[in-house]
């Protein structure tokens, strides 16, 4: 009787218990008291409380013990607050979650505490959860194929930022606010955004060269720039503004808008002015002046500085208001203008896209040519160029005045005007007035349409040459008139040649400005790059220098010690050399001193598998030949031959693998030695169906990474193409009086030539050597 009273009690006192232990654990979290507000705190002070907190405790910075749980607490409490909904459920209830009234609340309440005392997910906030992940990073996620094909290509018309990300990365959450901010306004301005999970674009991950997470990275002109400074929005713009070349808009003022707008005879471009009372230059006006370079010159003009009065007042300008003008061959007068209070990338993608040539431009080179007169694809797409082909100097300078004034009375969608210097472009003139005499030391306007991209065209010349006169005016307008009715008027056609780059830069500049980006990439590289890239160059760098200050110093102490003693004979000095090179030639060759009279190469299989490879001892490599069924005898043949001398080392192993029947484990290993930078080319529909017969792995099975050898190329410097190797050698005693010798072993044993140096580097540790997390399972 005295237990069976006693046990209601207990239960009652448990129950009772729980209820306690399980309400504190609601009552004790208070976001506001975890973030030091009060209740009717903004948003705004709310969030500036979480970054002071969030930058005073983030583990990476506090050592304490506890700040890691602190910082949790802070990132909690910041969820609850910044969600309007539920900080209204706090306020009312107690409780964040989603439920509304008394029994939710309570059901909560239990479910927390019968989980793990409080345990929740959103706790953490990792976004591997799919209900809570952050899904504005989902339209930038970039894939392999997409970052080669388009990113790439157009990074050359506007630079890239681009966040390498990962699940349970806690710093990547860190940054997620200033990213998605700093991201919104960047892509507003022309710049393009990406996004790389590491854990599912491992290979993209790889290729850019981000070993940790999280990383940003700035591309342009297909060149990678890692960003080393803190996430703050100041630091990503700057970052992004330094990607840019320093040359792009040129400061304008009083004492230079002449030579600036005279330029246009030089440059070939129309230039752009822009007017604003910024004393720094706009960043969307950097990437429009990036984008636009091939095709415009941009200049700044601050108007609030002193020395650009007398440009604001010859062309009008509204200080107040940002204004934008072009000037092409006129420079008294801009050919258009748009002005705005607030300029937005469209409005000046659009103005910039209809004044890209002058009236009448000169052709300069080939794509200028394509651009300004496009191949006919339609009847009702034509586009014929009115070309003046004239001479350079004061001598033409009136006729090439008439036939601009004739451009600029005369400029419609469908006519397109340009002129050319018949010295610089010969052939095309050539090609267009047959060497008639009547134009020799003249000018002459020429009516032409392309038919092909092949250079096929119709054309008709004015039959007198062009002196700009009246009479000239009026046939040239008579005979673009009957062209709107008659397109049969151009009744010759010729074949034309590509144009000459004119403006291309000498090869002693383009060598001088490839040279300081090398060099340039390298001090970026000595001083940011990640150590374990650099440790083999480090290694290489430090041995060579113990070796030569090594020499050095032995060299000393040997010319002391010979001041010292006596001159010896030079007979005896003879004698001496001779016997030190006898014993020095014989160390080497017993070194090299192979074990057997054969070289002992196995089949990798998933038999021996383990044994060969995943097991294999500390110290030891097995050197392995990728061959097909077709290519087994030649390849077997030509690579015994190229080690033969390396088989007196224990700690190496040979084998072969079957490509047809292990190629899939093969590509897997090779995704691990793809190159930073440049971009391999053979990426394309026919990857899978590439020849890898002729590779060799040397793969290091306790440390997890191999050394690649490529085939060596037929046709190349030092190759073997036209010769027969001999291999009546011990190697090859089976092989004795089979002949080897027809073109098609010759091709397949050349891929295997300087194999043998090769081999040397892998002994001396040289050789770049690419990391795997684990050896693939061989089927």
């Amino acid at each position: 009787m005295e237990l069976g009273r006693t046990g209601p009690a207990c239960a009652a006192a448990a129950l009772l218990l729980l209820l306690l232990l399980a309400a504190p654990g609601e009552a004790e979290f208070d976001p506001y008291r975890v973030l030091g507000v009060g209740r009717g705190s903004s948003q705004a002070d709310i969030k500036k409380a979480y970054k002071r907190l969030a930058r005073e405790w983030h583990p990476d910075k506090n050592k304490d013990p506890g700040a890691e749980d602190k910082f949790i607490q802070i990132s909690k409490a910041y969820e609850i607050l910044s969600n309007e909904e539920k900080r209204a459920n706090f306020d009312r209830y107690g409780d964040a979650g989603e439920s509304q009234g008394f029994s939710q609340h309570q059901h909560r309440q239990f479910h927390h505490f019968h989980e793990g005392f409080y345990f929740d997910e959103s706790f953490f906030h990792f976004p591997f959860n799919s209900e809570r992940r952050d899904t504005s990073d989902e339209k930038y996620l970039l894939h392999f194929s997409h970052y080669v094909n388009d990113i790439v290509p157009d990074s050359f018309k506007k630079p890239y930022l681009i966040k390498i990300t990962s699940d349970w990365c806690f710093s990547c959450i860190h940054i997620e606010p200033v990213w998605k901010e700093v991201a919104q306004e960047l892509e507003a301005l022309g710049v393009g955004i990406g996004v790389v999970h590491a854990g599912y674009e491992r290979r993209l991950a790889h290729h850019l060269g981000a070993h940790s997470t999280p990383s940003i990275l700035g591309l342009m002109n297909g060149k990678i720039t890692f960003f080393h400074n803190a996430v703050i929005r100041e630091n990503l713009r700057q970052f992004v503004e330094n990607l840019l070349p320093g040359n792009l808009v040129e400061k304008i003022t009083d004492k230079n808008y002449i030579r600036f707008l005279s330029n246009w005879k030089k440059e070939n471009k129309p230039h752009v002015l822009l007017f604003d009372h910024m004393p720094v230059v706009p960043l969307l006006y950097k990437l429009t002046a990036f984008a636009y370079r091939d095709y415009l010159s941009f200049g700044y003009v601050y108007v609030g500085l002193r020395g650009t009065e007398e440009l604001s007042s010859q062309y009008n300008i509204n200080v107040y208001t940002p204004t934008m003008m072009v000037f092409k061959e006129h420079i008294d007068k801009p050919a258009d203008v748009v002005q705005a209070r607030d300029m937005k990338k469209q409005l000046i993608d659009d103005f910039l896209s209809q004044n890209k040539f002058l009236m009448a431009a000169r052709l300069t080179n080939q794509r200028l040519f394509q651009e300004l007169c496009p191949v006919k694809k339609s009847h009702r797409q034509r586009k014929h160029c009115v070309v003046l082909l004239t001479g350079e100097g004061d001598k033409f300078a009136e006729t090439y005045e008439a036939f601009l004034t004739f451009a600029v009375a005369n400029t419609k969608d469908v006519l397109r005007f340009a002129h050319i210097y018949n010295e610089r472009q010969p052939e095309f003139a050539d090609a267009l007035l047959m060497d008639d005499e009547k134009y020799r030391g003249k000018s002459a306007v020429v009516i032409l349409e392309r038919r092909n991209s092949a250079g096929k065209i119709v054309y008709k010349t004015l039959e007198e040459a062009w002196q700009g006169s009246k009479e000239d005016n009026f046939i040239l307008l008579d005979l673009l008139d009957q062209l709107r009715t008659d397109p049969g008027l151009l009744s010759s056609e010729t074949v034309l040649a590509d144009l000459r780059d004119e403006l291309a830069p000498m090869f002693l500049i383009r060598w001088f400005y490839s040279t300081l980006d090398y060099v340039l990439d390298c001090w970026d590289s000595l001083f940011h790059s990640n150590w374990r890239e650099m440790m083999p160059l480090l290694s290489l760098l430090f041995s060579a220098l113990f070796i030569l200050f090594g020499t050095v110093i032995v060299q000393a102490f040997s010319d002391s010690s010979d001041t010292r003693d006596s001159p010896p004979s030079e007979k005896e000095e003879a004698t001496t050399k001779t016997e030190k090179n006898d014993t020095n030639f014989s160390k080497e060759s017993n070194s090299r001193v192979p074990k057997k009279g054969f070289v002992e190469v196995t089949e990798l299989t998933d038999i021996n598998y383990n044994s060969n490879l995943v097991r294999l001892r500390p110290g030891h490599m097995n050197v392995v030949l990728i061959l097909s069924n077709s290519t087994k005898t030649a390849l077997l043949q030509k690579f015994a031959l190229e080690v033969y001398t390396f088989t007196g080392s224990s700690s190496l192993h040979f084998s072969f693998l079957s490509l047809d029947k292990h190629r899939e484990w093969l590509e897997y290993l090779l995704e691990f030695a793809q190159d930073a930078a440049p971009i391999p080319n053979q990426y394309d529909k026919h990857f899978l169906e590439r020849d890898y017969t002729g590779y060799v792995l040397a793969l290091n099975g306790h440390k997890k990474y191999f050394c690649l050898f490529k085939p060596h190329r037929s046709g190349d410097e030092g190759g073997t193409v036209g010769s027969c190797e001999d291999y009546d050698s011990p190697l090859h005693t089976e092989a004795r009086g089979k002949s080897s010798c027809s073109p098609g072993s010759r091709s397949i044993k050349n891929k295997l030539h300087k194999l043998s140096f090769w081999m040397e580097r892998l002994l001396e540790g040289s050789l770049q050597r690419f990391y795997i997390p684990s050896w693939p399972a061989l089927d």
